[in-house]
């Protein structure tokens, strides 16, 4: 019997962790289930991998000759299977990108632009989702990479990379006792009515109310709101105020709306986000085309 790619994946966990508890949450099992494969995997093989005792792990000698071979193969697995997805998507040459709001701060225009030069007969499709669905398309595999904003529902399960951290602001109608303000404590806010997202964005909805800091006081709803034209629509009718990103109120300013600073939140994050077993190389270019090895931070709208 052979030795499956699962059981190099596990041996190269436990080799490097030297824990079998952290190997086991970095794999998301069971330590048990890690403990009982690894025997299995020593069976199979005749060998003793492992020095245990009740404080420490070790590789043995034979565990030590295992361990580049183990990440070779999976290297080569890895590189197997972004070699057949780029073959499967060559025909295609499209990726999609989801989106909730209008992302600006030139990030479109640059990732455009390097994805281009780097990829220069693929396509980039923007597909606009409601914010019932805070992973903007990517948990239902209808986009490739999504724009999101942090924290969403099962957020381990993508991999995710921040292009934009903001503090918070809050807008509102012209008429509204904030106007002339040049900044809000959130304390003042308290007691106003805010439009929320729809309660299937989870986490995202309790971000955006500012849930954790409250102190526990609940969050007076104005009304539900699924895409920022409704948002704008809302607040100029007097519905509710809501919290948005520096940037958000620059990208939208309009007639009828006010936004100021808003003191006491901890900042907000937009990040673009991807599945994990999404090996294609593609997609690796495009996120370097978007963030190349920085995190962009935008203090004031422009």
């Amino acid at each position: 019997m052979d030795a499956h790619l699962r059981d190099m994946r596990y041996f190269v966990a436990v080799a490097e962790e030297l824990n079998f508890t952290r190997a086991a949450e970095r794999l998301f099992i069971s330590q048990p289930a890690l403990s009982k494969q690894i025997r299995q995997l020593e069976d199979l093989l005749r060998v003793k991998l492992f020095d245990r005792d009740r404080r420490t792990v070790t590789l043995t000698a034979p565990g030590r000759a295992l361990l580049p071979a183990a990440r070779e193969i999976l290297l080569k697995w890895d590189e197997a299977q972004r070699a057949v997805s780029d073959a499967a998507a060559t025909d295609a040459a499209r990726l999609t990108v989801g989106i909730s709001t209008s992302v600006g701060r030139g990030l479109l225009s640059t990732m455009r632009s390097r994805f281009s030069e780097r990829r220069p007969t693929w396509q980039l499709q923007m597909r606009q989702v409601n914010w019932d669905d805070a992973s903007a398309g990517l948990a239902e595999g209808e986009v490739d990479v999504a724009f999101i904003w942090l924290p969403i529902r099962d957020q381990e399960t993508f991999k995710v990379c921040v292009v934009a951290c903001e503090p918070r602001w809050v807008a509102f109608p012209e008429d509204h006792w904030l106007a002339g303000r040049e900044e809000v404590g959130f304390a003042e806010l308290l007691d106003e009515p805010f439009l929320a997202l729809p309660e299937s964005a989870g986490p995202l909805r309790d971000h955006w109310l500012a849930l954790d800091e409250r102190g526990g006081k609940q969050a007076r709803i104005g009304g539900v709101v699924t895409n920022a034209e409704e948002t704008f629509a809302a607040i100029e009718g007097g519905t509710g105020i809501v919290l948005l990103a520096s940037g958000n109120a620059a990208l939208y300013r309009r007639p009828g709306v006010h936004a100021i600073p808003v003191t006491g939140l901890p900042p907000c994050e937009l990040a673009l986000a991807w599945r994990p077993d999404d090996h294609r190389s593609v997609i690796r270019d495009l996120v370097e085309a978007v963030a190349p090895q920085q995190v962009l931070t935008y203090n004031q709208p422009s």
